[in-house]
C-alpha cells in the first residue's frame, strides 16, 4: 500500500490516463447516432473497397519490412562484408523520411511524365514505358522503404544480444549459417522481431499522407474525406472505431508474439561470425547499397534537384511565416507532453503499485491511436462541449455565442499530447531509473525536499533524457499530418499541410522546399538514436 504521501500522484496518473482514454469513449459513443444514408453509401461505395486494400496494405508491408529488415539486420550484425561499417547505421537514416515525402518523390520520378520516363522515352523511343507507379504495388514498396528501420533496429539488436554462444553451439551441431538462421538465431529474435513489426504495421494503418499521394483509399482517406465530404463528424468517428479495431488486433499480435519467446542474455559479440568472401560479399554489399539507394539517397538527391529548379524560389516571408507556425507547434507540444509524461515518470517511481503501472501504461497506449481517429475523437467530444455548455453559457453571459474549443490551438496540442506522450516518457522513465533514491534521501536529511528537490537534485541528472524526449516529440510533432490536417485553426498551415497541399496539385518541385527541412530536422533524432542504439560490432 502506498504511503498516505505518495497517494498525491495518484490522482495526476488518473487524470492523465483518463485524458488518453477519452477519444475511445467518445468513439464509441459516436454509434449512439448512426447516419443510414451516409453508411448505405460508403457500404455500396466504398466500404469492401477500404477493407481490401487496408488487409492487402498491412499484408504486403508487414512481409516487405519483415524481410527486408531482418535480412539487412543478420548482414550488418553477423556478417562481414564490405561497407558493412558505415551501412551497419547508413540503413537506419530512412528514419528521417515522412512516408508522404518519400511517396510523392517516388511519384514525381517514376510517373509517366516525370524525369525517369521521359528520358528513357529520349534513349530508347516513344514506345518505352514502366510499370504504372500509381498502384498497390507501388504504395507498399513505398511504406516498406519508409517503415523497415522499425523492424532492422529491433532485430539488429537482437542478433547482437544472442552472442557467439548460441551461433558456435548451432556449428559444433553441424548446422551452416544458414540452418543456425533458421533455427536458433530467429527463433530467438522473433520478440524483437514482432515488435518491430508491430510498429510498423500500426504506422502503416494510421498512414495518410503517402496514400493520398498514391490515390489509395484507407480507412484513414475515408475519415477525412467523410468528415469533409460528407461533413459527418459522426460518420467519420464511426470509420475512426473499425480503423482502431484493426490496430488493437495488431496491439494483440505483438503481445502474443511478445510473450513466446524468452529473448536470450548473453553478451554481446566483438565481431562478425561469418566472413563473407567473393560473390557472397559482393551480394551482400549490393542488397545493402539498394536499399540505402532506394529509401535515402536518390529521394533525397531528386529533393534537392527540385528545389534548385522551383522550390528555391518559394524561399520568401510566406515559407519563414510557415517555419515559424510549425516551430511554434512543435516547441509548444513538446514543453507540454515533456512536462506531462515527467509527472507519470516520477508518479511511477514514488508509488510502484500495480495499479499505478497499469494506470500509467493505460496513458501511453495513445501513440497506437492514428492521428486522424485522435483527430476526429476530439472534434466530435469539443463539439459537443461547445453546443452543449460553451455557446449557451457564453450566450447567455451576453457574449457572441461562438465554439471556443472545436477549432482551437488547445485541441491540436491536446492531440499531440495524447499521440505523441509515449514517445516522450520512454527516455524520462530510462533516465530517472538511473537516479540512485540514496540522492534524494540524502538531499531530503538535509533540509532540500519539494521543489528544490527537483531543481537542485534530480533536474541537473534529467536534463539528457528531458532534451532527447522533447527532440523526439518536437520533431513527431513537426512531420505529423492529419491530426495537423484535420484540426488546424485557420491560418495556421505547417510544413506537412503545405505538402499535402503541393502534392494534391501535382506541384512536386514546390513540395521539394518543405519536405528538405523535415529531412533535414529528421535527421536529428536519428542521429541520437544511432549513438544509443547497441554497439557496432566489429
Amino acid at each position: 500500500m502506498a504511503h498516505p504521501a505518495q497517494r498525491r500522484w495518484y490522482p495526476i496518473a488518473f487524470a492523465v490516463a483518463l485524458l488518453v482514454f477519452m477519444p475511445l469513449l467518445v468513439l464509441m459513443a459516436s454509434w449512439q447516432e448512426v447516419d443510414r444514408q451516409i453508411w448505405s453509401h460508403l457500404w455500396q461505395t466504398q466500404l469492401p473497397r477500404l477493407v481490401g486494400n487496408t488487409l492487402t496494405l498491412v499484408l504486403g508491408v508487414g512481409v516487405g519490412v519483415t524481410v527486408l529488415g531482418v535480412s539487412l539486420a543478420w548482414l550488418t550484425s553477423l556478417c562481414e562484408f564490405p561497407g558493412r561499417r558505415w551501412l551497419d547505421w547508413a540503413l537506419m537514416l530512412p528514419f528521417a523520411i515522412p512516408a508522404y515525402v518519400l511517396a510523392f518523390v517516388f511519384v514525381g520520378l517514376l510517373d509517366f511524365s516525370g524525369p525517369l520516363q521521359t528520358l528513357l522515352r529520349e534513349w530508347l523511343g516513344s514506345g518505352v514505358r514502366l510499370p504504372r507507379v500509381r498502384s498497390t504495388s507501388g504504395v507498399i514498396i513505398v511504406l516498406v522503404l519508409v517503415f523497415y528501420p522499425y523492424v532492422y533496429l529491433l532485430a539488429r539488436n537482437a542478433f547482437l544480444a544472442q552472442g557467439k554462444g548460441l551461433m558456435e553451439a548451432a556449428r559444433t551441431l553441424g548446422h551452416s549459417p544458414w540452418q543456425s538462421f533458421w533455427r536458433v538465431a530467429l527463433p530467438v529474435a522473433r520478440p524483437a522481431i514482432g515488435a518491430g513489426l508491430a510498429l510498423a504495421l500500426m504506422e502503416t494503418l494510421a498512414d495518410f499522407g503517402a496514400v493520398s499521394v498514391f490515390n489509395f483509399d484507407t480507412f484513414t482517406t475515408a475519415i477525412y474525406k467523410t468528415w469533409y465530404g460528407f461533413y459527418s463528424l459522426g460518420s467519420a468517428a464511426q470509420l475512426a472505431c473499425l480503423l482502431l479495431f484493426a490496430v488493437m488486433l495488431v496491439l494483440y499480435g505483438e503481445r502474443r508474439a511478445r510473450g513466446a519467446v524468452r529473448p536470450a542474455v548473453e553478451r554481446p559479440r566483438s565481431g562478425a561470425l561469418y566472413r563473407l568472401t567473393g560473390l557472397r560479399a559482393a551480394a551482400a554489399s549490393a542488397w545493402c547499397l539498394l536499399v540505402f539507394a532506394c529509401a535515402f539517397v536518390i529521394p533525397v538527391l531528386q529533393l534537392l534537384v527540385w528545389f534548385w529548379q522551383r522550390g528555391r524560389f518559394d524561399l520568401d516571408e510566406r515559407y519563414l511565416a510557415l517555419i515559424l507556425h510549425t516551430l511554434y507547434l512543435g516547441a509548444m507540444a513538446a514543453l507540454i507532453t515533456v512536462s506531462i509524461a515527467l509527472l507519470l515518470a516520477f508518479a511511477r517511481r514514488q508509488v510502484p503499485t500495480r495499479l499505478m503501472g497499469a494506470t500509467v501504461g493505460l496513458a501511453n497506449l495513445g501513440y497506437a491511436l492514428p492521428g486522424s481517429m485522435l483527430a476526429v475523437a476530439i472534434m466530435l467530444a469539443f463539439s459537443r462541449l461547445d453546443n452543449g455548455l460553451v455557446i449557451p453559457l457564453s450566450t447567455w453571459l451576453g457574449g457572441a455565442g461562438k465554439a471556443l474549443l472545436l477549432g482551437s490551438l488547445g485541441a491540436l496540442l491536446l492531440a499531440y499530447l495524447i499521440r505523441f506522450l509515449a514517445v516522450a516518457y520512454g527516455p524520462l522513465e530510462a533516465s530517472l531509473a538511473r537516479v540512485r533514491p540514496s540522492l534524494a534521501q540524502a538531499s531530503r536529511s538535509l533540509g532540500v525536499g519539494g521543489v528544490a528537490l527537483f531543481v537542485r537534485v534530480y533536474l541537473p541528472l534529467l536534463m539528457p533524457g528531458v532534451l532527447s524526449a522533447a527532440l523526439l516529440v518536437f520533431v513527431d510533432v513537426l512531420k505529423e499530418m492529419p491530426a495537423t490536417l484535420l484540426m488546424r485553426p485557420f491560418g495556421w498551415d505547417t510544413l506537412a499541410v503545405r505538402i499535402f497541399e503541393m502534392t494534391s496539385e501535382g506541384e512536386w518541385a514546390r513540395a521539394a522546399l518543405p519536405a528538405l527541412t523535415l529531412v533535414a530536422v529528421g535527421l536529428l533524432p536519428v542521429i541520437l538514436l544511432i549513438r544509443r542504439s547497441a554497439p557496432r560490432i566489429g
